[in-house]
């Protein structure tokens, strides 16, 4: 047998929980010779709440844990024991594909993974914005001016916005977090 990737659909909001109730209950039901990794996709995501930057963390896909274990015998049939295991982890529905579990493919799992550290790297914005969307400045020189998205460089977290000052027409680089939409 060898450990293979399967989806966990778990109640809303608590799979912070059921991950941590896998993992901290692998060494009491000596459960680590079947289960291999859990996997729980957050992402960062950048906010101003009372006129402060904040970075909180948010879940890719909502309401599934990632689980790496053995849990399929030779004939494809599930094994008891990890079976019983994750079925009655509190907050577990079940296993996405019911009876039978669906394998989740390695190529998926890299993309997951990948997914992961790229958002290490990169506060993502909690909105998105479009060129020519109207925005207001929450943050900076240009506190409480309203502009136009000119340009966005999503990579960099960037965006030009035109402000009018004094009846001039002036562009002004602005990270995502220092603006609302209007």
């Amino acid at each position: 047998m060898k450990a293979q990737w399967f989806v966990l659909h778990t109640l809303a909001g608590q799979e912070q929980k059921v991950r941590d109730s896998i993992l901290k209950r692998l060494k009491t039901d000596e459960m680590e010779a079947y289960i291999k990794e859990v996997l729980l996709p957050m992402e960062k995501v950048v906010e101003v709440r009372g006129g402060k930057k904040t970075v909180t963390s948010r879940k890719l896909h909502p309401g599934y844990v990632y689980v790496e274990l053995e849990l399929l015998d030779e004939n494809n049939r599930p094994l008891e024991r990890p079976w019983y295991f994750i079925k009655d982890i509190q907050g577990v529905i079940g296993f996405v594909g019911g009876e039978r579990p669906m394998e989740v493919t390695a190529d998926e799992i890299a993309t997951i993974k990948a997914q992961i550290s790229d958002s290490e790297d990169v506060e993502k914005p909690k909105v998105s914005f479009d060129v020519g969307e109207s925005v207001k400045i929450n943050d900076g020189p240009f506190l409480n001016f309203s502009g136009i998205i000119e340009e966005l460089e999503p990579e960099k977290g960037k965006l030009k916005v035109t402000v009018d000052i004094f009846g001039r027409k002036t562009p002004v680089e602005l990270e995502y977090w220092q603006v609302e939409k209007a």
